[in-house]
């Protein structure tokens, strides 16, 4: 982890950078994957599979005997944590919903605006040495509390053909039965155009490695809708004298062993804070059992002496880390100082771990400097939001002239007629 003290603010542009790995043929390996699907729908899928998964698959569905045993496999305190973090998650994002109101704008008109669960949605669910079982979680919840109607989730399967059990309890936990074993780009892919087996769907969430993220990028263009734009995880921890350097440490180190690409930035005053929490970043790497990967994430990281708490707000801000933690005393303090961040940790035991699994606020964030302009996801990223308005004679008649005022300096001729028309039909009566 790189040090830097003090650095002019012309400089800060350029430490709040993300790490820029080569992505030649990205692009071009992506959309071959994406063709294919379109074109060979299931036979492409199960070929990938062969290909990626290294399993040649006779069904693509997981069939209920699967998810059956796969309960069962899961230990009943895992499926105690599962439970408790499913009723915070709940309890949160009930919360969120809004209740219909109906506004009177002039005597006569009426408007409103009704939230409509988005009917078909695809939750992506990565597998591998992660199974992120946890973001079924927060995706399977919402989805449900809002009324979409049909939910599908794509997760890869072992060499033995299986999913893994805990991302089969817990989408059985929240009501998801149309589960399949397709993971990466292909999955994406299988989603936004459906196939002989997997339904098409009109929004996909979840987060994925490079090639699953250019595939939700991509897809776009064919009018499906993602989540948001995602990248590696990240995490940004501000420090001062009375942090605790060994919390601060293991907050790091959690971001860190998501993956070689994630980016962790550790921002403080305080010179012996930072010293301290570098050494409990080695004393601390050496028992993780992804110790790799964190040690490959934090040769891209960095820890930032600064004059003031108030400038490390400042870079925070300019950064717009997807996780934000302030782990001093005061925490609450600089509240109204943060205006980007996906998702927020205030104190010492307010640990980024909380939000991904249990506290109940989401951890699908937007990531790569994306909070300036994108929230996190909730209730609202799985509705449509439709506008309603009622006119009565009273109505038209009191905003009538208006309109036709507004048409006619418009050059909109028919917009003012369909008003005339009703205001004549009126005074005729």
């Amino acid at each position: 982890m790189k040090v830097y003290k003090n650095p002019n603010a012309s400089d800060w542009n350029s430490l709040a950078e993300r790490p820029v790995f080569e992505k030649q043929k990205l692009d071009a390996v992506v959309l071959d994957i994406l063709k294919d699907v379109k074109i060979n729908k299931d036979k492409a899928l199960v070929g990938y599979a062969e290909k990626f998964d290294n399993v040649i698959l006779k069904s693509l569905q997981v069939e209920n005997s699967e998810i059956e045993f796969a309960i069962n496999q899961v230990p009943q305190d895992l499926k105690d944590a599962i439970n408790l973090a499913k009723e915070n998650i709940e309890t949160f994002h009930k919360s969120q919903k809004e209740k219909e109101q109906i506004i009177e704008t002039t005597k006569g008109v009426k408007c409103w605006r009704k939230s409509v669960g988005i009917e078909k949605v695809g939750l992506y669910i990565p597998g591998g040495s992660a199974p992120l079982f946890s973001t079924i979680l927060m995706l399977g919840i919402p989805a449900k509390l809002a009324g979409c109607k049909e939910i599908i989730l794509c997760s890869p399967p072992n060499k033995e053909g299986q999913i893994n059990p805990a991302i089969l309890y817990t989408a059985s936990l929240v009501g998801i039965s149309k589960i399949y074993k397709v993971g990466g780009a292909q999955a994406i892919a299988a989603m936004a155009y459906g196939t002989e087996t997997i339904p098409q769907v009109y929004k996909i969430f979840g987060p994925g490695n490079q090639f699953v993220t250019k595939a939700k990028e991509l897809i776009q263009q064919d009018g499906v809708a993602i989540d948001m734009p995602a990248g590696p995880s990240e995490v940004l921890v501000i420090a001062d004298k009375t942090s605790n350097p060994e919390f601060v440490a293991a907050d790091l180190l959690s971001q860190a062993e998501h993956g070689p690409d994630s980016q962790v930035i550790l921002l403080s005053d305080n010179e012996d804070i930072i010293n301290r929490t570098l050494q409990e970043l080695k004393k601390q790497l050496g028992k993780l059992t992804r110790n790799n990967i964190a040690s490959e994430a934090l040769k891209i990281s960095r820890a930032i002496l600064l004059n003031s708490i108030d400038e490390c707000l400042e870079f925070s801000n300019l950064y717009a880390p997807e996780h934000l933690i302030i782990a001093t005393d005061n925490a609450s303090d600089y509240i109204n100082l943060i205006t980007n961040a996906g998702s927020v940790f205030l104190g010492k035991y307010s640990c980024e771990s909380a939000g991904d699994y249990a506290s109940g606020t989401n951890h699908t964030l937007p990531t790569n400097g994306y909070a300036k302009n994108y929230s996190g996801v909730s209730l609202d990223s799985f509705v449509k939001k439709i506008t309603f308005q009622n006119l009565n004679e009273d109505g038209i008649k009191n905003i009538g002239p208006s309109i036709e005022l507004m048409a006619e300096a418009e050059g909109l001729d028919a917009h003012k007629n369909a008003v005339t028309l009703r205001l004549k039909s009126i005074n005729h009566v």
